[in-house]
């Protein structure tokens, strides 16, 4: 390969990499990883034995034999058809519980968040706007009062509210 054929892939490559939605990828990639740790502890740690104080922290070990015999056969082969549901189970329970301490821990105290942040902006702009057309109706008033003594003063009939007026 040549030398300008391997510097125009690596720059190509570069800019590939440089792209703010590749970098913003990775962080978030880096980022979900490290958040996992801590959902799995806090469903492992905190929730699981809670859980398990009703029953068993484990639902792997509950199945049903739809095939009769089930077990380990004299060669060590399983024998029969089992259905495993505890292990479905577990893991939709554990779908569950990872989403509500998702929801719970992230999503919602930062929808909080960014609420109030939204209304802080908005009365921001709200007195803004208030200040704005207040002004507006005191510079009107202001107009139609020179247009007024104007009038009294025998300058010109000009109406008050007309553009003309200045």
């Amino acid at each position: 390969m040549s030398e300008k054929k391997k510097v125009s892939v690596l720059a190509g490559f570069k800019a590939f990499l440089m792209r703010g939605n590749v970098v913003d990828l990775a962080v978030a990639v880096v980022i979900g990883a490290a958040f996992t740790n801590i959902v799995n502890s806090v469903v492992k740690g905190l929730i699981s034995p809670v859980i398990g104080l009703a029953g068993t922290q484990s639902l792997d070990a509950y199945k049903s034999c739809i095939k009769d015999p089930c077990g380990i056969g004299a060669d060590g082969k399983a024998t029969g058809v089992e259905l495993l549901w505890g292990s479905v189970l577990n893991a939709a329970l554990t779908f569950l519980i990872t989403a509500a301490v998702v929801y719970f821990l992230m999503v919602l105290p930062m929808a909080k968040y960014l609420a109030r942040q939204e209304a802080r902006r908005r009365a921001r702009e709200g007195v803004h706007e208030t200040i704005e057309i207040t002004e507006l109706e005191v510079l009107k008033e202001i107009r139609d009062a020179l247009v007024a003594q104007r009038g009294a003063n025998g300058g010109g009939g000009v109406a008050p509210g007309s553009r003309d007026a200045f």
